[in-house]
């Protein structure tokens, strides 16, 4: 009798440790369809989908949620996350007067530049220059409204304004199109990020 009830707690003990854990589990899940399944079959640890958007969701556990990457598991005390999805990207705004190099020779160019940048300096309204000077025919006194990637603007002008900080004045240079940019960044970037996050009891 003792023999075979040895027998049979290393069988049941193998079994468990043949059950993959929750985290393990979560590993194999890589779209939010799949998600979805793995909700609709384990109702007994009460999993759930989680969509949270940056700005928006501010809790510790939804800020903390917004810090991961795409893939990343963790663990709370007996809950366990996974972030299926995760989508992010930057928006830019700036002002900008555009000057038209197929137009105007390269010294009639500095020369704009020069002038431009020294009526900024002395406090004239960039609206004012926008509309005075921009070879474009924009309506929106330079304003750029907020962009993300190049579907407006040359990849150029994008990754200028990146690389600078509100309220600073920089040239750029389209050289491939002979444009010109006298741009001066108006806000600070703003991150847009979303996710989508499996959530169930256990680790």
């Amino acid at each position: 009798m003792k023999f075979s009830l040895s027998v049979l707690s290393v069988l049941f003990s193998a079994t468990v440790m043949a059950q993959p854990t929750l985290v393990e589990r979560f590993q194999k899940i890589g779209t939010v369809q799949q998600a979805q399944q793995f909700v609709d079959a384990n109702p007994e640890i009460k999993p759930a989908i989680l969509k949270l958007t940056y700005g928006k969701d501010t809790t510790l556990i939804d800020k903390r949620l917004l810090r991961q990457k795409q893939g990343d598991i963790f663990s709370v005390g007996y809950v366990t996350y996974k972030v299926v999805e995760a989508k992010e990207a930057v928006a830019y705004r700036a002002s900008y007067i555009f000057l038209d190099g197929s137009s105007l020779s390269p010294s009639e160019i500095d020369s704009m530049k020069k002038l431009i940048v020294a009526k900024i300096n002395a406090g004239e309204s960039w609206d004012k220059l926008s509309d005075q000077y921009t070879m474009d025919g924009n309506t929106t006194r330079g304003d750029t409204d907020w962009f993300f990637g190049e579907l407006m603007f040359p990849k150029e002008v994008q990754d200028a304004v990146a690389a600078h900080k509100k309220d600073e004045v920089f040239f750029v240079d389209v050289s491939e199109r002979n444009w010109h940019y006298i741009i001066k960044k108006t806000h600070d970037d703003k991150v847009q990020k979303d996710i989508v996050v499996l959530r169930a009891n256990g680790r």
